[in-house]
């Protein structure tokens, strides 16, 4: 067995997906594509028997274990990219990210960044659960979300931080701009979110695979043809409160995916490159000291420019 064994057992909203994405669906320190890696290598196991294939289905009741190898050397390459460090300690650090940086390295995006900035800024303090390309990294943001996000600085912060993140204990609350006027004071999604099969690049509820998901709505201030709301994630999916927005009819401004299909490169006159969203605050238990710890951030300046206008 190796170092480190993730077990998840399958629920009956689990029956019938296939072994891949329910490893990525229901663990948020692991992808999808590092998933099947696992498998062709014999690392994963369901009820003690290796698994055969990627897309043999589960069903409720099952016991999947993933044994994840020895750490490799890290491939890729630490950049000096000044980055805000709200929070750090020996075993975790609060990053605000900003508006237009990737969080890891992929296709297109070998460099710049925040797994290049925190390797320079952190060296090898930084967990290795997730495989070379995500070092540190438990949870992730859109390229154009802005605000916290939590690193793990060893393999027991991170698996600490990633239980809490499956429980949905991690206080994470949003900030965004929408189109149109919300009638309503506050509302509860709750709608399952899985892949768009007729856009790849896209989630829909009730998509290919969907997953509960739930996100908690209250309007912060109104601007006629905008709204200003906080998003309180209860579950975590890729794109959650973007799709679950465009899903209600209010999809959240400069959101070229989600979005109108025109959507304009500017709002009042300040041009906005993506969707206005912050991720201002982020809450969790210290994996060391037990002690709730919880983090704020201002929104970045496009976002105030455009809310400034707005009021004016």
């Amino acid at each position: 067995m190796s170092e480190y064994r993730l077990t998840v057992t399958a629920s009956a909203e689990d029956s019938g997906t296939r072994l891949d994405a329910f490893i990525g669906y229901n663990t948020d320190e692991l992808s999808r594509s590092y998933a099947v890696r696992l498998i062709e290598k014999g690392l994963v196991s369901v009820n003690g028997t290796p698994a055969a294939s990627k897309k043999q289905s589960v069903s409720e009741g099952d016991i999947i274990e993933i044994d994840l190898p020895e750490p490799e050397p890290l491939a890729v390459t630490a950049e000096n990219i000044p980055i805000e460090i709200v929070y750090e300690d020996d075993d975790v650090a609060v990053i605000n990210k900003p508006r237009g940086m990737v969080v890891h390295p992929g296709p297109g995006n070998q460099s710049g960044t925040l797994v290049n900035a925190i390797m320079y800024h952190m060296g090898d303090s930084l967990s290795s659960i997730n495989g070379v390309i995500r070092p540190g990294i438990v949870h992730r943001i859109d390229k154009d979300t802005s605000g916290l996000l939590m690193i793990a600085k060893n393999d027991a912060a991170h698996e600490s931080l990633a239980a809490q993140l499956k429980v949905h204990s991690v206080t994470r609350e949003y900030t965004a701009l929408v189109y149109d006027n919300i009638k309503e004071d506050s509302f509860t999604v709750d709608q399952p979110i899985g892949r768009d099969e007729r856009n790849r690049m896209r989630n829909a509820v009730g998509g290919s695979g969907a997953r509960n998901a739930v996100t908690h709505i209250k309007v912060l201030e109104r601007f006629g043809k905008y709204t200003l709301v906080k998003a309180v994630l209860e579950t975590g999916r890729t794109h959650q409160i973007r799709v679950h927005m465009a899903y209600m009819h209010h999809p959240l401004v400069g959101d070229e995916l989600y979005g109108p299909r025109r959507t304009s490169s500017k709002v009042e006159g300040i041009a906005v490159s993506g969707q206005l969203l912050h991720a201002g605050t982020l809450g969790f238990v210290h994996p060391s000291t037990g002690q709730y710890m919880e983090f704020h951030s201002d929104l970045p300046e496009v976002f105030a420019q455009v809310l400034e206008n707005l009021r004016n």
